[in-house]
């Protein structure tokens, strides 16, 4: 028997109603494996978020990692109502001025070859796209990530991550291998003087590859920073090793620069640090500031070869102009502000602010990152008795009591890290008052027995 949905003809309750929270318990499914945070948020601007009941909540995280110019930044709220009274959507065969733009203003921000863009809307959409066109070039079907990597939830970049989600789902795409992180604070291997022994690592990980291969490798997909999975930082020289192994195997190296791509890590684009250019890059979050934007670069040669052998990836929202005019202002106010020079400096307040916090709370183990992406991670062994995972979630509850938005990512048998992403918008006093709350926060929950 079916019904006809009802249609409620009353104003609905107030948002910070009891009744709303009971409507989003029974109606809404939970997708992050946790509570949603206690707050419902009518409006953002800037730095921050506020909340129904008139709180100020300062966003450390800038939305999810994307909002590097801030909430409701005034040049992309004007760019989206002029854009989408004139031209919001087309056929996905139909081009606009702004998505030719676009590709083309992202081209002049690389270095050669890259040059072929393809306009899409999530991260995990444009690594999907990156690994079909990888293996429909090569001919190949293997792909080899980090071990505590996140590239998405669809099916291909899902088989890529390792860092949360593949218990109970059923098979993967075949030919996925894990090596491990080149994590200096936790190093697997080390030289004679204790410093971490990555190139030794690099060199098992791929005597293994190797031994489970069947002959098909096709790409290798890592992050520059691995945000997900701990805000870690391949040392210099790594991500130029990891290409020489593709090279020796004939595999594309594909880079996802979701979070790290567009200044936020102090350069344009974080791989700049290793003086390697990727086969294929793919960005996303930062890129449409916020709203659906995300893009796969690469070469003629690929693209060609790639278009030669038929490559589809035909869907509903591929090259709409409405995010891309939004990515061509995003690609404006980060020229024209020098926001590469400013998350540097900024970066470098941050960084200094977290040391100290460091140096007043034993419980912080470790402080990395590059730029305007960092990471607190909490020190197990340090505790007095309560895990990092309890401390972090306590540590996280008490930053949101006192106005602070955090977000930590707790990865099995490793500390809880604060992943730190302020918007490159962010004031010097914005910066000081996170700190300072995190500050506070940490102090009042390790002081409680």
């Amino acid at each position: 028997m079916t019904t006809t949905p009802s249609v409620s003809s009353t104003s609905p309750a107030p948002v910070s109603s009891p009744a709303v929270w009971a409507d989003a318990e029974r109606h809404l499914v939970r997708y992050g494996g946790g509570m949603f945070t206690p707050e419902i948020i009518e409006r953002a601007a800037g730095s921050f978020v506020f909340t129904t009941d008139g709180r100020k909540i300062l966003d450390f995280t800038s939305g999810q990692m994307s909002a590097i110019l801030g909430h409701s930044h005034p040049e992309i709220v004007a760019t989206v109502q002029r854009q989408v009274a004139t031209l919001d959507h087309l056929y996905s065969g139909m081009l606009s001025r702004p998505v030719v733009d676009l590709a083309r203003r992202l081209a002049e921000t690389l270095p050669a070859p890259l040059e072929k863009a393809l306009l899409l809307t999530t991260g995990a959409e444009s690594n999907e796209a990156a690994l079909r066109m990888a293996k429909l070039v090569t001919g190949k079907h293997e792909i080899v990530s980090f071990a505590r990597s996140w590239h998405g939830m669809t099916h291909a970049a899902a088989s890529a991550t390792y860092s949360a989600g593949r218990k109970g789902y059923g098979p993967v795409a075949p030919g996925n291998f894990a090596i491990p992180v080149p994590d200096s604070y936790r190093p697997a291997l080390t030289t004679a003087d204790g410093s971490p022994d990555w190139r030794r690592q690099l060199d098992l990980a791929f005597d293994l590859v190797d031994a489970q291969s069947t002959g098909a490798l096709a790409a290798c997909l890592v992050e520059p920073v691995l945000s997900s999975g701990g805000v870690v930082e391949p040392p210099p020289g790594y991500l130029a090793a990891l290409q020489v192994k593709c090279r020796e195997r004939d595999m594309l190296l594909i880079l996802d620069e979701a979070q790290t791509g567009l200044c936020r890590t102090g350069t344009w684009y974080a791989f700049e640090r290793d003086g390697v250019v990727p086969d294929i890059l793919t960005l996303s979050k930062t890129l449409g500031a916020g709203l659906p934007l995300a893009a796969v670069l690469t070469s003629a040669e690929i693209e060609q070869e790639a278009y030669d052998r038929g490559f589809l990836f035909f869907t509903t929202h591929v090259s709409d102009p409405l995010v891309a005019a939004v990515g061509n202002t995003v690609l404006d106010v980060l020229t024209r502000d020098r926001l590469d020079e400013r998350a540097r400096h900024l970066g470098t307040l941050l960084r200094q602010g977290l040391l100290e916090i460091a140096g007043r709370h034993p419980v912080v183990g470790d402080i990395r990152g590059r730029g305007l992406l960092a990471g607190l991670e909490l020190s197990a062994e340090r505790a007095d008795g309560r895990t990092s995972d309890e401390l972090g979630a306590q540590i996280t509850r008490r930053c949101l009591e006192l106005g602070l938005h955090m977000n930590i990512v707790q990865l099995p048998g490793l500390g809880g890290v604060f992943r730190i992403a302020p918007p490159l918008t962010a004031s010097e006093e914005e910066l000081s008052l996170g700190l300072a709350l995190l500050d506070e926060a940490i102090g009042d929950v390790v002081a409680r027995v």
